[in-house]
């Protein structure tokens, strides 16, 4: 397969009227990272995951967090396609370290395709050890969990959530696998044919970098076609690369840049098919001007990527996106992700409502 080359403009598009909205702000909290928590929708309801951390003032190139107290996992809803916002704080979500449930071996299968059926996973740290699984059958109101969740001969496994339903007891996950070195790491798709009793590594994607390859957001494209995009760091350069598989993910191939990620480390992307069945990736730009971005594919394989389109760039600091977005039911786009409007001060987190169409 050959590889396709995307030519970045020296300016990007305008999106045209986005709105934003505030989703959680709280004086000192710093609500973050959406990306490693995963995002649901059902038409205009939309549920996403969040960092509740504690805010703390640090230098100008480290996240204004507090290293010794939690990041508390926290959910935000909207049933009216992201125009208000209730957050949520489900103690049945909480990890065994802040209070919740200890992790247990999943002994029975789980419904897939369950009505209100959602998943998460979660990982304990980003270098070395494993990562837990929570779902729920009702929407993520109530969850069951922790379940353990292999290393797949692994130093460590830092999955976020990531996931396609297969059937009713099977899934496809892609994670993130540290290094040989025990460093972050590289993508890898797993997958379960018997409700999560029991998972499979499928392959590994791409080779291992100097830097790291992270953050996986995938789709299927058809029944043995798959696509992912993930958040590449080999200094001094970030960006989004994109992987595609027509084995059901027993190889992989790299099909190049598909975004120019900033210079402060980069930020991953999230991939979603819109119902026109073009693409549209959304991620953060961590170089001046501080942004969130999107870019569209016409053609429904994500051969051909348009123009970048700005969706905001009036951040004060590069310590923003790990977005997530969903479409709602009048096609409008909603993408979700942390900011900021000062350098030292709570990070917040917001949503763009945003016309794909335009």
């Amino acid at each position: 397969m050959k590889a396709f080359i995307i030519l970045f403009t020296a300016a990007s598009l305008l999106a045209a009227q986005p709105r934003h909205v505030k989703v959680y702000e709280e004086a000192g909290r710093f609500g973050g990272w959406p990306a490693n928590h995963g995002i649901w929708s059902w038409g205009d309801e939309i549920l996403v995951g969040f960092s509740a951390a504690w805010y703390e003032k640090k230098g100008p190139d480290r996240h204004q967090a507090s290293s010794e107290k939690p990041e508390e996992p926290r959910l935000a809803r909207s049933l009216d396609g992201g125009e208000t916002w209730t957050v949520e704080a489900p103690k049945s979500l909480l990890p065994p370290e802040q209070g919740g449930a200890a992790v247990t071996k999943l002994d029975h299968p789980i419904d897939f395709k369950a009505p209100g059926f959602l998943m998460t996973l979660r990982f304990t740290d980003i270098h070395k050890g494993a990562s837990r699984l929570w779902y729920s059958m009702d929407k993520g109101r109530n969850w069951k969990g922790p379940y353990e969740f292999p290393l797949f001969g692994a130093p460590g496994i830092a999955a976020r959530t990531d996931y396609v339903i297969d059937g009713k007891h099977g899934a496809t996950v892609f994670v993130t696998a540290a290094k040989s070195n025990a460093r972050e790491g590289r993508p890898v798709c797993v997958r379960t044919t018997d409700g999560g009793r029991s998972w499979k590594e499928v392959a590994k994607i791409g080779p291992e970098p100097p830097g790291f390859s992270i953050m996986p957001s995938s789709l299927r494209l058809g029944k043995a076609e798959w696509l992912t995009t993930v958040r590449v760091k080999n200094e001094p350069e970030n960006w989004i690369e994109q992987y595609r598989s027509l084995d059901n993910g027993a190889t992989w191939t790299s099909e190049g840049r598909i975004a120019n990620t900033g210079v402060f480390s980069g930020n991953p992307p999230s991939l979603i098919r819109l119902k026109d069945g073009r693409l549209c990736v959304t991620y953060g730009h961590r170089s001046k001007p501080y942004a969130i971005r999107a870019r569209i594919s016409k053609d429904p394989k994500g051969r051909a990527w348009g123009e970048e389109i700005t969706l905001r760039d009036d951040a004060a600091a590069w310590d923003i996106g790990y977005p997530r977005s969903a479409q709602r039911k009048d096609g409008k786009v909603v993408t979700i992700y942390y900011y900021n409007d000062a350098p030292h001060r709570e990070r917040f987190i917001a949503a763009t409502i945003w016309d794909p169409h335009k």
